[in-house]
């Protein structure tokens, strides 16, 4: 699919910048953010180098800050048409444009550094920022989580086992299975962002040769220099060790966080569809939303559909991360590098839409309790059999007998349901003269509520003691309408 843009010229579309992804998440990692960055590195490195006695001018340097706005990238692809080499182009573009300002502020540039300086230490600066959006996403699905499990954290509801009526839960425990889920996802990101370093300065091997040469063998000066870099980045500190790159295991991991996110809203939304497909529960639904081209009477659960398609592509694309770790030759081979510009950039955007639209099911959650309540009667019985059963044997009657015809009468049970009909079994309980109970009676151990075990408690605890300390200082962001 291609968009006509206003000069003529035909586009390819990315559905995740341009119908997925939040405008925030786009910015991060738009082009004009990240050459924007990279000239914020290449200023930071001249102004620490000169603190620490290189002979760089104040001039210069204030030279290059001037210049840092005046980004023109038909220029940068006229010169990268030359070289082939991007960083190359950028650095040649920056340099003009400072030396214009102050002759030979474009000298200072790049002083000892390598390609990987300027790439990596930005890829880590984007990461950082799209992490923390990414926790502020999953804090705002949930506080939607929540509010929804704290609504229903009493209301009865099958749970099921194979998809198989099981045991009761309610609506709101459930809801905490998927929040439960998301609060390791979120744990997993502050872990991230708590041990994340930079890469540093670390010359063209990893040695810093480059930089020891700079400073006349002062091994001080050069640990200063890669401590004054990481933290004008805004970090504890750099990888205490790095080839050319630093160690793409890290890439690694911060792609696998982004899976387990995927993973925890995959499942939501496959929960989702399932019983939004039995009629329990329902995504929310605009007013003039359509739900078919064909069938204009349906509500379909598109938003979770979404998500789930979604989910797959950040779960694929995780596979990159080991094997770009794995097939790493020596101090760096620049194979990773292709790949990792789309995988890196895509991940994000795809976890920020999913969490988007999980955000926003949770705020708009519907119950159908009338279908709820139904389809718990309908199932009940069978689960109510064993109270039954054993009031009966303290009346007196013989538990053998009596098991052999709960089950006689639940096999004629299952077989008027399976034809549409109501469960007739507890009637049919209270007419058989053996179990000695009367409709009535049998009424009064047949609630459902009986048999949701500790799910509204578990459903206060949970909230009081995982969720609520999880959110603590955070806010939960504005989550964007999908664009659908």
């Amino acid at each position: 699919m291609t968009a006509r843009t206003d000069s003529g010229s035909d586009q390819p579309q990315n559905p995740l910048h341009e119908r997925y992804a939040s405008r925030e998440m786009a910015a991060i990692f738009s082009s004009s953010h990240r050459f924007a960055t990279w000239r914020r590195i290449w200023i930071l490195l001249a102004e620490s180098e000169a603190e620490l006695g290189l002979p760089i001018r104040a001039e210069q340097v204030a030279a290059l800050e001037a210049a840092a706005p005046q980004l023109d990238l038909a220029r940068v692809a006229e010169i990268e048409r030359q070289t082939r080499h991007d960083v190359v182009a950028h650095l040649r573009h920056f340099a003009e444009q400072a030396d214009a300002i102050d002759k030979g502020a474009g000298g200072i540039l790049h002083l000892g550094a390598t390609s990987a300086f300027i790439t990596d230490n930005t890829d880590q600066l984007l990461m950082r920022e799209a992490l923390e959006l990414l926790r502020r996403r999953i804090a705002t699905a949930l506080v939607g989580l929540s509010a929804f499990a704290r609504r229903h954290r009493a209301l009865p509801c099958l749970a099921y086992t194979h998809f198989q009526p099981a045991q009761l839960t309610t609506v709101g425990k459930r809801a905490c299975l998927w929040a439960q889920d998301l609060v390791l996802d979120l744990a997993e990101i502050e872990h991230r962002l708590a041990t994340l370093r930079c890469r540093g300065v670390k010359g063209t091997t990893g040695t810093q040769a480059s930089f020891l040469t700079l400073f006349a063998g002062d091994h001080g000066k050069v640990r200063q220099l890669d401590a004054r870099v990481a933290a004008g980045l805004g970090f504890t500190g750099s990888v205490p060790v790095s080839g050319q790159t630093y160690t793409r295991k890290l890439d690694s991991q911060i792609l696998a966080t982004l899976s387990g996110v995927a993973e925890s809203c995959h499942k939501m939304g496959t929960d989702l569809r399932l019983l939004q497909g039995v009629g329990e529960l329902a995504e929310p639904f605009d007013e003039h939303q359509v739900g078919s081209s064909a069938m204009a009477y349906k509500r379909n659960p598109v938003r979770a559909e979404r998500m789930c398609g979604l989910a797959r592509r950040i779960m694929t694309d995780a596979l990159n991360g080991p094997i770009n770790t794995a097939t790493q030759w020596l101090e760096r081979s620049l194979d990773d590098s292709a790949n990792r510009r789309l995988v890196l950039p895509d991940s994000f955007l795809c976890c920020d839409a999913i969490l988007g639209l999980a955000g926003h099911i949770a705020a708009g959650l519907r119950v159908n309790a009338g279908m709820v309540a139904a389809r718990v009667d309908r199932e009940l019985p069978f689960m109510a059999t064993e109270t039954l059963l054993m009031e009966a044997v303290l009346r007196g009657g013989d538990r053998q007998q009596l098991h052999e015809r709960i089950r006689t009468h639940s096999f004629a049970a299952q077989e008027a349901v399976a034809r549409g009909q109501e469960n007739p079994l507890l009637a049919t309980i209270a007419g058989d003269a053996d179990f000695r109970l009367s409709s009535a009676e049998i009424a009064r151990w047949v609630d459902p509520q009986a048999f949701t075990g500790r799910s509204a408690e578990q459903v206060d605890d949970f909230l009081r003691d995982v969720v609520t300390p999880a959110l603590a200082g955070l806010d939960a962001a504005a989550v964007e309408a999908p664009r659908i």
